[in-house]
């Protein structure tokens, strides 16, 4: 099966294996938030009653694709970019753009990562539940520091490629 992408824009770039898996994952997590909300929908039509507390794993899954979906752009440059300024100076200022953007992703993520394990801890050490379905809070909250830590080590890998090859 063809990458949308590539169908869309005409351009073939062979998927590494991990950005495979992420979109296998992408996909499977997908799929359970369809399942998990086709399932509260039918709930509330027959019964009347709400499934209230699915809200709780929607939103952890939400941030968790989200998570993944961008680490997987980051790798394959097709994050989402305001070029309009950029494009109007010659390529030597693109590229110090480039790689300025390339760094303050860097940064923000990194401090996602800090304030997302701090965070984290807290969840753990206070012993936090969720609300809705009582289970410890940090099951949910150790994604956030640890896909961007998987997203700062993308976001290196990007920058240092862009220093070494000149571009």
């Amino acid at each position: 099966m063809q990458d949308p992408f590539e169908v869309a824009t005409g351009e073939r770039e062979p998927l590494p294996r991990a950005v495979s898996i992420e979109r296998g994952f992408l996909a499977l997590v997908m799929a359970l938030l369809c399942l998990i909300t086709m399932g509260n929908v039918l709930v509330r039509y027959f019964t009347n009653i709400s499934f209230a507390f699915t809200e709780e794993i929607s939103v952890s899954l939400m941030v968790v694709m989200t998570l993944v979906g961008a680490s997987t752009a980051f790798h394959r440059d097709r994050h989402i970019a305001i070029v309009f300024v950029v494009n109007l100076f010659g390529p030597r200022a693109r590229e110090r753009f480039a790689r300025f953007g390339l760094a303050a992703s860097m940064l923000m993520f990194g401090l996602l990562v800090w304030y997302g394990a701090r965070m984290a801890w807290d969840d753990y050490r206070f012993d936090v539940t969720s609300p809705a379905l009582g289970v410890p809070q940090w099951f949910y909250s150790v994604w956030l520091p640890l896909l961007s830590l998987m997203i700062v080590i993308r976001l290196a890998n990007r920058l240092r490629r862009r220093w070494r090859n000149g571009n």
